[in-house]
C-alpha cells in the first residue's frame, strides 16, 4: 500500500527553523520523484519543492528560494525539507507528495498521484 507520513511541524518565532520529515513506503519511494507542496487556510496548495529519484536535480518556488532545501535519504526512505528564516506567510499545512517513474522534477500539483496527510506550520510573529 502506498504511504506518505509526513512530520517535524510545529510552531516557531519569525526567523526559526524546522526540519520536516516524510517517511515513504517502497512502493511510494521507489524511483519516484518527489515533492513538498503547502497549503494556507483560504488558499490554494502551492508547490515549495521538488526533487528527482536520484537526489540530483532539486526544484523549489521563488518564495522560498535560498530558505528552504529538499532532500531525500535513499537508505531509509526518507524526504526532507529543512526550513529556515521562517516567515508568517510560511505557516501552512504542508504536505509529502510521490510522483511514479518515469518523472521529471516538478513543481506542478497534477504530476503528483501520492500524497500524505499533511503536517502543521505555523509561524509567529
Amino acid at each position: 500500500q502506498v504511504q506518505l507520513v509526513e512530520s517535524g511541524g510545529g510552531s516557531v518565532e519569525t526567523g526559526g527553523s524546522l526540519r520536516l520529515s516524510c517517511a515513504a513506503s517502497r512502493d511510494a519511494y521507489s524511483s519516484s520523484c518527489m515533492a513538498w507542496f503547502r497549503q494556507a487556510p483560504g488558499k490554494e496548495r502551492e508547490a515549495v519543492a521538488a526533487i528527482s529519484p536520484s537526489g540530483m536535480r532539486t526544484g523549489v518556488a521563488d518564495s522560498v528560494k535560498g530558505r528552504f532545501a529538499i532532500s531525500r535519504d535513499d537508505v531509509k526512505e526518507m524526504l526532507y525539507l529543512q526550513m529556515n528564516s521562517l516567515q508568517p506567510e510560511d505557516t501552512a499545512m504542508y504536505y509529502c507528495a510521490a510522483a511514479p517513474a518515469p518523472c521529471a522534477v516538478s513543481l506542478i500539483e497534477d504530476r503528483y498521484t501520492n500524497w500524505g496527510q499533511g503536517t502543521q506550520v505555523t509561524v509567529s510573529s
